[in-house]
């Protein structure tokens, strides 16, 4: 078990490898689009700052959190409304996005042991949100790096990503109102440092293998299967490849393969992919805590 103390600091470190990257961008570049339809990079860090918002209200205030969820006047628009309540200049958007998350990192360090956070639909514990906001703010980041046209190194955090894509096997399956399956499947990934990250058992038959930011980019919805590294062996992992979602709620229509240049619009998919999993933060019928859950905390991943 990953101790909390390391999963908070290397959320921290997620978030401070995206500030750098957006940081010392000039005003102008604020308004690029990303492949997130309707969604610029200033869209994307307003999404990041509201959710962060958000999860310090249940880690430090469950009364004002469901106050926030009832006064919602219409759910559906849940992310969307949270983006256009926090988008604001870079001036002002970037320290409130920094004094949010450094807020949320302290909160969640302070939590009771075992204690679970209220969430939209789930209870979870300060692990598994802290794990889902570095799947968030490395997907969400890997949108803006699209539309920098640029390409940001792999590293360890990965395996955060990775061993949530893994436990929400499961739920992608039942998100597009499919049977989980019972057959088991291993995953075996080339970790960024050279080491090899495995889950599920040795002797399945079923398998799929590749570096593990190939399959982080498959299970957050930011590449097509086909523009990808992965070796698949077995009808259950070949399915899984066309479902895998490690966020809650609904499926998006996930990322057309590219036809050649990486251009956000070549990396464009559905608005409705794109605000997926905060959307599916109010999704009741998520499971309490563990993947699922901690896949609801994603609020935004799939976009």
């Amino acid at each position: 078990m990953v101790d909390l103390k390391d999963l908070l600091a290397d959320l921290a470190d997620e978030s401070e490898q995206l500030d750098a990257l957006v940081s010392a961008l000039p005003p102008a570049d604020w308004a690029r689009p990303t492949p997130a339809p309707g969604w610029s990079i200033g869209h994307q860090i307003a999404h990041l700052a509201w959710t962060d918002h958000v999860a310090l209200l249940a880690a430090t205030d469950a009364e004002a959190f469901f106050a926030s969820v009832s006064a919602a006047p219409d759910p559906t628009r849940l992310v969307d409304a949270g983006v256009e309540e926090f988008l604001a200049p870079p001036a002002e958007l970037l320290p409130r996005w920094r004094t949010g998350r450094s807020a949320l990192v302290a909160a969640l360090g302070q939590a009771p042991p075992g204690g679970k956070l209220p969430w939209y639909g789930t209870r979870m514990s300060p692990a598994s949100m802290a794990t889902a906001r570095i799947m968030e703010t490395w997907a969400h980041g890997e949108d803006v790096a699209d539309a920098l046209g640029v390409t940001r190194p792999a590293t360890a955090r990965l395996r955060h990503v990775a061993h949530l894509g893994f436990r929400t096997l499961g739920h992608s399956f039942a998100a597009h109102g499919r049977e989980a399956p019972t057959a088991p499947v291993r995953v075996e990934l080339a970790a960024p440092d050279g080491d090899t990250w495995t889950y599920g058992p040795a002797d399945a038959a079923d398998r799929v293998v590749g570096p593990a930011r190939d399959f982080c980019l498959l299970v957050t919805q930011r590449r097509h299967r086909a523009d990808l590294a992965l070796t698949v062996t077995g009808p259950v992992a070949d399915e899984w490849l066309d479902v895998a979602q490690a966020f809650a709620g609904p499926p998006g229509t996930g990322r057309q393969p590219l036809t050649g240049t990486a251009s956000a619009a070549s990396l464009d998919h559905s608005a409705a992919a794109a605000r997926a999993d905060t959307a599916a933060c109010a999704d009741t019928a998520a499971p309490v805590d563990g993947a699922a859950g901690a896949a609801a905390a994603g609020s935004g991943v799939s976009g």
